[in-house]
């Protein structure tokens, strides 16, 4: 009885969310692997960057606002790098440069944000081969420091144990916050691998050498601690509002193991992969969290639904966004007593409904620009039928920036809207103009900021921005397919953690 009063009430809940318009404020991502994607080394670079340019604008089209890029899949990279050799995921050839030689992470950087979404860097930290046979680039740092890696499963990885290896993925992470204008960094599941019955993580050596009165597991843990901390330390000192991200396994630790655990019966963060993941949000090293909650509603072992209540429950005043498996929410049935094919609504209106939960991130993106079983269709004319804004990084900062300068307006011959305004100058680093909203309310219509509907453009400031002879920055932007009317156009400011300026600067513009 009680097990269909709590259906009865989440098909309401799924009914009164479905209805209401999607919020102004959410995180709405798409990760695009490259690992064992053979795609990329079948193309030259203008086939791939085409290919790139439709995946983004499929993306954009479905309502998202980041894309979660895969740019260093097995300690390589997708980027010049004097630390690690070009990808062979790229190229096809380990060690081998795109000719003619270009920057897959720039390009995405940039193509991102012209379509007004952020672009988040995603590295595997561990990983260095995925297969016994595989080959290393001549230049890895295997050959010059064979000692700090070990062998599992066939699998090569960097020893989590040794502080020098440590060190080695914070510089990484250091040459891309320094040289990129990314958002964010991402790392996913992959720390410790994941166990292998019968078989023991090579680690004694290292263990003996630094775990000091620490019981093996305890000693991992700390490791990884070690690691994201690190990573937190270095991005802060490079760029401060360059956001941490981490996508775990679904499952910190089940009740049964530990009292705040989850009523779940699977595999472990904690005690398997070494990720004490919730530390991580309380200590305020990470952002955001990413938990992967690929199971449908009602798993028994390790059920969706019941795992989005716990993550909410221990979000520590961090962002938490949940991250969906397309094949599973769309080829499952919704909940007994819905008529829903798939579990797609039920579980964006579940994210929205809980108050610690900021958004979604759809895996593999590849699926949804793909509109398999017809997710795109559905995000683009239901879930995700209007623009969103990045949820506010508070604990980072939380001052609103100042408004734009001289906002003015003209039309163009084809009877467009032409968009400009000058930048405005900063009171600190965090209040720099990152992007701009571009609102637009019809003729006699309230103007209310607060209305995702009126929400036509988020304008990222480093793709549309013009520096003149005199130092001064303008930005100009282009509004398209207005319908013949009067129109006030307000304009506002994003600032670094995604604060908005307080009114916004009006136009009134006539079609």
């Amino acid at each position: 009885m009680k097990k269909n009063l709590l259906s009865m009430l989440l098909l309401l809940l799924v009914a009164s969310v479905a209805s209401a318009q999607a919020p102004k404020r959410e995180f709405r991502g798409a990760w695009l692997h490259t690992v064992h994607q053979r795609q990329y080394a079948k193309m030259n670079p203008e086939q791939t960057q085409k290919y790139l340019k439709g995946l983004l604008d499929s993306l954009q089209m479905t309502g998202h606002n980041a894309v979660v890029f895969q740019v260093r899949p097995s300690a390589d990279a997708l980027y010049p790098s004097k630390l690690e050799p070009w990808s062979r995921f790229l190229t096809g050839t380990p060690g081998v440069a795109p000719v003619p030689e270009w920057d897959p992470l720039q390009f995405m950087i940039t193509e991102s944000h012209k379509r007004g979404m952020e672009l988040h860097a995603w590295l595997n930290p561990y990983r260095v081969t995925t297969s016994k046979d595989e080959k290393l680039a001549p230049n890895h740092i295997y050959y010059k420091h064979p000692e700090r890696f070990v062998s599992y499963d066939g699998k090569m990885y960097f020893d989590p144990g040794l502080p020098e290896n440590r060190e080695f993925i914070q510089e990484v992470v250091a040459d891309i916050v320094s040289r990129y204008n990314v958002d964010a960094i991402h790392m996913d599941d992959y720390f410790y691998p994941y166990p292998v019955k019968g078989q023991e993580f090579p680690d004694a050596e290292s263990f003996a050498k630094y775990g000091g009165d620490l019981e093996r597991g305890d000693w991992r843990r700390q490791n990884v601690n070690l690691l994201i901390e690190g990573l937190h330390k270095v991005i802060q000192k490079h760029k401060p509002w360059v956001r941490l991200g981490i996508s775990p396994f679904g499952i910190w630790r089940n009740k049964r193991n530990d009292e705040r655990g989850s009523d779940t019966n699977g595999l472990q963060n904690y005690d398997e992969l070494y990720a004490d993941v919730i530390l991580w949000t309380e200590r305020g090293w990470v952002d955001y969290m990413l938990p992967q909650l690929y199971w449908e509603l009602e798993k028994e072992v390790a059920s969706s639904e019941k795992l989005a209540y716990w993550w909410n429950d221990y979000a520590n005043g961090r962002h938490m966004y949940i991250g969906q498996d397309v094949h599973k929410t769309m080829t499952v049935k919704d909940i007994n007593g819905s008529k829903d094919p798939n579990q797609l609504a039920h579980k964006i209106a579940l994210s929205r409904e809980l108050p610690n939960i900021h958004g979604n991130c759809w895996w593999p993106g590849y699926s949804v620009t793909r509109n398999f079983k017809g997710i795109a269709d559905s995000l683009a004319t239901k879930e995700q039928n209007t623009k969103a804004i990045i949820p506010t990084y508070s604990w980072m900062d939380n001052v609103a920036p100042e408004e734009v300068v001289k906002l003015k307006s003209k039309k163009d011959k084809a009877g467009n809207v032409i968009l400009s305004w000058e930048m405005p100058i900063p009171t600190g680093v965090m209040q720099e103009a990152n992007a701009y909203g571009v609102y637009v309310f019809a003729d006699g219509e309230n103007v209310n900021l607060e209305n995702p509907k009126a929400l036509k453009a988020i304008v990222f400031a480093d793709v549309n921005t013009v520096i003149d002879k005199k130092g001064k920055a303008s930005v100009t932007y282009e509004l398209k397919d207005l319908k013949k009317g009067k129109y006030t156009v307000v304009v506002t400011v994003l600032d670094r953690a995604w604060n908005e300026s307080l009114n916004g600067v009006e136009t009134t513009v006539k079609i």
